[in-house]
């Protein structure tokens, strides 16, 4: 880094010497304009309209216009302006970090110590770590007196202009004086929607997507000319914001809470309904089972005073039931069981022929 200003903090009487650095820069890519027919590069001219001809930085002065009266001045005037010549950065009050307006501020500086000691710069450091204030002061920098803010970031004094009060717009905006209503649903399901979203920052994770994909463009530009694809080498991304006002708010934020559980873009069911409909599906079955369980139990009891047909079929009946019933009955039941309908059977109606089989016996046809 290259130090852009040097000075000195005034801390009462105690002088800090420091160097000035620009403690941020543009990570953008930078472009240029050229003529879209030929690709010649776009200059920009300084032409005087007086004379028309072209003038150079070194012939060029200031100049304040104000009811058609025209005031030109000169850089050794400006110059002579006392607070442009002014290399101290004076601390006029300690205050608490929460009273400073964000939008108030405006660029960030570091600050190094510039002497042979870095005592005072320690000191200074420690004063405002011991007593968790933020000191308000006030500097010359590049043809502007600045108000700024001094604090402190790793170990390092870090100072933050600020924009002056009657730089900071009024927000008016006369929609915002109507009566809303919110109810406290909607406020239930915000809050929701906040908590789900709720993490600690950490800038490290996030992006910027335009230089990125800007980078990507300019590379498959190099790679296929005038031949680019543009479609091929983004894709087609479909997204559901942006397409005008909510109108149904509720149904909104139950959307966007339905998205942060389940973890899909796609707006899917709650929780809660898909319990349900997991326990309707398992009622259903569990409900037919019983349907057909007690069905086959009154057939089977019916059985004795069927014809030979009804035997035959009870006692297959039986024989599926105590199959299904293997975990609680055993084969020698089963059997028995069995037997016994088709005895049953035989002695009403002599002429029918039982087919029903119990594991390995078989019933013989009556007399």
């Amino acid at each position: 880094m290259r130090a852009i200003w040097k000075g000195a903090i005034a801390f009462g009487l105690v002088n800090v010497p420091v160097k000035v650095y620009s403690a941020t820069e543009d990570h953008d890519i930078s472009l240029h304009q050229v003529h879209n027919a030929d690709g010649g590069r776009i200059r920009y001219q300084r032409r005087c309209e007086v004379c028309s001809k072209i003038i150079d930085y070194s012939d060029i002065e200031k100049a304040f216009e104000e009811g058609g009266r025209t005031v030109v001045l000169s850089k050794d005037e400006l110059k002579s302006i006392p607070a442009e010549n002014s290399h101290e950065i004076e601390v006029v009050q300690f205050v608490p970090s929460e009273q400073l307006e964000p939008m108030m501020f405006e660029k960030s500086y570091y600050l190094e110590p510039d002497s042979k000691s870095p005592k005072a710069y320690v000191l200074l450091r420690r004063a405002l770590e011991d007593t968790d204030r933020v000191a308000i002061v006030q500097f010359a920098l590049r043809e502007k007196t600045r108000l700024g803010a001094l604090r402190i970031k790793d170990d390092v004094l870090v100072l933050q202009s600020l924009l002056w009060p009657d730089e900071v717009r009024e927000a008016n905006f006369p929609a915002l004086d109507e009566s809303v209503r919110i109810s406290a649903q909607e406020r239930e399901m915000s809050a929701a929607l906040v908590e789900s979203m709720a993490a600690d920052f950490d800038p490290d994770h996030f992006t910027d997507d335009y230089q990125i994909q800007l980078r990507t463009l300019i590379e498959a530009k190099l790679e296929k000319g005038d031949s680019l694809d543009t479609d091929e080498t983004f894709g087609v991304e479909a997204g559901e914001g942006g397409k005008g006002e909510v109108i149904d708010l509720m149904e909104a934020l139950k959307r966007s809470l339905d998205r942060k559980r389940g973890g899909s873009a796609a707006p899917a069911a709650s929780a809660g309904e898909d319990e349900e409909a997991e326990e309707e599906a398992d009622t259903g079955t569990k409900g037919a089972a019983a349907k057909s369980t007690a069905a086959k139990s009154r057939a089977a009891k019916s059985g004795t005073s069927s014809t030979a047909k009804s035997g035959t079929a009870e006692s297959s009946t039986a024989k599926s039931t105590a199959a299904k019933a293997a975990g609680t009955k055993s084969t020698a039941a089963k059997s028995s069981t069995a037997k016994t309908s088709a005895t049953k059977s035989t002695t009403r109606t002599a002429s029918a022929k039982p087919a029903a089989k119990a594991t390995t016996t078989r019933a013989r046809k009556g007399a």
